[in-house]
């Protein structure tokens, strides 16, 4: 898939202009045989239809009629950790890049770097999303959507989330537990064996599955690009027509 770039639409934009006056010189010239006539027609020609179509445009910028406001929508990617929630996350956010919709990536590893010493317990991670839940809305009413990756591994602050922003879409990242070691390239599940990490999802805490996602992600039945083509249609279809 390829992307056309700003520079080369603006390219595009002035060979086409120099085709078309080009094309006006030779008529002119052709119909009256003279040249100087055939270049300042080629001229005027030029400036007024670059005038009409400025004009055009700023009319038609002042007119509502036919714009379709896109809803924000969130992106909610859970999952065990070590799941792939991030990895997809990310690819997605530069695949919907390309939509040129206002949208936001938010990660939990960046949220609790900015608010350190949150803790881990049920009550502090659910006091903690409800945190999230606030920043989301913030942003939804300046019409911004978000891609946001993170474990919520109990269901009640899921659904204090839902209830909290518009258009919710819950992606479960599914993975095998003994999946998810293998993939942990930063021993965090073997700290957590050995107790280093106490409410350790997985291991000394429980992850509760959702049971009402929008998408089911199978990161061991899927590829990445497999699980962002899911994923992006799934939004493409519902909210961005």
């Amino acid at each position: 898939m390829f992307r056309e770039t700003n520079s080369r639409s603006i390219v595009k934009g002035i060979t086409w202009r120099v085709l078309a006056t080009t094309t006006t010189v030779i008529i002119v010239y052709v119909f009256f045989g003279r040249l100087d006539l055939a270049i300042a027609a080629g001229i005027l020609e030029s400036v007024l239809k670059v005038a009409l179509y400025w004009a055009h445009e700023r009319g038609w910028h002042k007119i509502r009629w036919g714009r379709e406001r896109i809803s924000p929508f969130n992106l909610w990617f859970t999952g065990l950790p070590s799941s792939g929630k991030t990895t997809i996350a990310d690819a997605v956010f530069v695949e919907l890049e390309k939509l040129h919709i206002p949208l936001e990536r938010i990660d939990s590893k960046d949220i609790r770097d900015l608010i350190p010493n949150i803790g881990y317990s049920r009550e502090e991670r659910n006091r903690h999303l409800k945190r999230v839940g606030h920043l989301i809305q913030t942003l939804q009413n300046n019409s911004i959507s978000t891609v946001a990756s993170f474990i919520s591994p109990y269901r009640e602050s899921r659904k204090a989330l839902r209830e909290m922003v518009h258009n919710n879409i819950v992606v479960y990242i599914k993975a095998d537990l003994e999946t998810c070691k293998q993939r942990d390239a930063h021993g965090n599940y073997d700290k957590a064996l050995a107790g280093e990490y106490p409410n350790f999802t997985g291991i000394s805490d429980v992850y509760e599955e959702p049971k009402h996602a929008e998408i089911i992600i199978d990161t061991d039945l899927l590829s990445v690009e497999e699980a962002v083509k899911i994923i992006t249609s799934y939004v493409k279809k519902h909210y961005i027509k």
